[in-house]
């Protein structure tokens, strides 16, 4: 039989169950709050930079190099994170500027204002799990919105695409340049997008930065842009028509040992015979390469040992042949796909084959800078494409800015290349979307709809953030009136961000 003390000891144990229980559910509540305000922190550390009026981050970065930018993705990237929650808000970012190369501020600022609307939802005794589960509805719903809003395009037009380019430059800080850059931008995607524009992948795209001139002297050049010089220690050409190019991965110069050794030489005699054996060698590689037809040589670096030599460069000279040293090995794949010639790895390989064409290759100086530039390169009709950018700075900041800058506005044609449709920038879906989740609310049952229904600072966030700063409210007054709106953006930019910003908060 159970007596008062057993009734009472049971009494105990469910006071301390409950008492187990109630600590477990605040270190929860404490955690989710302790995750949510870290990431939120990195979204209000990038969201005064949104919008065309948008104030730049000055960043200094471990080594002490200073940068100043507006982009999302670099902003956080030079950030150290070291909060987990936080860091998925950098990978966020990360994930946009891959898939959609534009919007990396926007993604991370709209994923704060959703976990600041869960906090909310939070706060009143609602499940995470039910939260993530109206979340996802809500993303359903989002999805068919963009949709219906955006406007096909169509890849003849290059005006409209212009504008979707000039459209991403205008809050970056070489906005002033964008009606040099937007065009430039989409010129090279829709090169190397080929004739059926079914996709562009921008590593066919090259761009070598030089720290001279300003921004209105960068240039699209059809062809190789190469960030070496010509070698002229022994007054070799530096310009060469109807080149035949050869990109060898061997040295010329004498051959070592794989090991450290030391040859001793006991008199003059030996020492002759020594010189006279690398003069005889070096002259046979480069009889070797005369006899292919090659008049000018791409010569990967190497570690080990000098590309060349004084004697090797007299005897390239004496033949009329162009060398360029110090190709890195990053670059090989690019320029075997530009000239459409495979690289050669052992003089025994040598062969007139193996060699692409050009009409010219020539040695351009701008001021102390120098690059090569190949113009008119043949290549196979089912080769892919390629194109180079000469980028021009007047410093080292301006050009890296810049290069961000151009590498976003050529994201976003490849995006209208990839998913042919545009829609109105400025907030503008971000607002129908809010109304469209609202009249959502009020058609489902129950909690749903109470839980469903945008707060101020998720749908609204976004105009928010744009109205201190001027923007985005004259375009929609314009789209009000009949008008094309005046801001247009990737579709592909906006359905890419939309999930991102929702599955990264779950």
């Amino acid at each position: 039989m159970d007596g008062p003390a057993s009734v009472a000891a049971g009494n105990g144990m469910s006071k301390e169950g409950d008492g187990f229980l109630s600590r477990v559910s605040e270190r929860a509540k404490a955690t989710r709050l302790g995750n949510i305000t870290a990431a939120r922190s990195v979204a209000d550390a990038v969201r005064t930079s949104l919008g065309p009026r948008g104030m730049d981050k000055m960043v200094q970065t471990e080594t002490g190099d200073v940068l100043v930018t507006n982009d999302g993705a670099t902003i956080l990237e030079k950030m150290n994170v070291q909060h987990p929650a936080a860091k998925t808000l950098v990978q966020l970012s990360k994930a946009q500027d891959i898939e959609a190369g534009d919007g990396t501020t926007s993604v991370v600022v709209i994923c704060g204002a959703l976990l600041e609307a869960s906090l909310e939802l939070l706060e009143i005794g609602i499940h995470p799990t039910i939260i993530s589960e109206c979340f996802q509805i809500g993303l359903d719903k989002s999805m068919g919105v963009l949709e219906s809003m955006s406007s096909p395009v169509d890849l003849e037009n290059r005006e409209e695409l212009v504008r979707a380019a000039s459209t991403s430059l205008n809050s970056k800080v070489v906005a002033q340049h964008a009606s040099l850059l937007a065009p430039l931008s989409v010129d090279a995607v829709l090169s190397i997008a080929g004739d059926e524009r079914q996709g562009a992948d921008l590593r066919n795209i090259r761009i070598v930065k030089k720290l001279a001139g300003t921004v209105d002297e960068t240039e699209l050049i059809p062809g190789l842009l190469l960030n070496q010089s010509a070698e002229s220690g022994a007054s070799g050409p530096t310009r060469i028509e109807k080149a035949k190019i050869a990109l060898i991965q061997f040295q010329l110069s004498p051959p070592k040992t794989d090991m450290e050794n030391s040859v001793v030489v006991q008199d003059y005699a030996a020492m002759d015979r020594i010189l006279k054996e690398e003069r005889t060698y070096i002259l046979q590689l480069v009889k070797k390469i005369k006899a292919t037809g090659a008049n000018v040589l791409l010569i990967q670096k190497s570690i080990l040992r000098d590309a060349v030599t004084d004697l090797s460069l007299h005897f390239l000279a004496k033949v009329k042949i162009m060398a360029v040293t110090d190709i890195e090995r990053d670059e090989i794949e690019f320029i075997s796909k530009t000239l459409d010639c495979v690289p050669i790895a052992s003089p025994e390989a040598l062969s007139a084959d193996k060699l692409g064409k050009a009409e010219l290759v020539e040695e351009v100086s701008f001021g102390t800078e120098k690059v090569i530039k190949v113009t008119g390169v043949s290549t196979s009709p089912d080769k892919p494409k390629t194109v180079s950018v000469l980028l021009r700075g007047s410093s080292q900041m301006v050009l890296d800015e810049a290069e961000r800058s151009i590498h976003d506005a050529m994201c976003v044609v490849r995006c209208l290349v990839k998913k042919r449709a545009m829609i109105p920038g400025g907030a503008a879906p971000e607002m129908e979307v809010s109304v469209q989740l609202a009249k959502l609310a009020k058609q489902l049952p129950g909690h749903q709809g109470e839980w469903i229904r945008p707060r101020r600072n998720s749908g609204h966030t976004r105009l928010d953030e744009l109205g201190p700063h001027g923007a985005g409210f004259r375009v929609l007054q314009v789209s009000v009136s009949g008008s094309m709106p005046r801001l247009w953006r990737s579709f592909l930019t906006r359905w890419r961000k939309t999930p991102g910003s929702t599955q990264s908060k779950s």
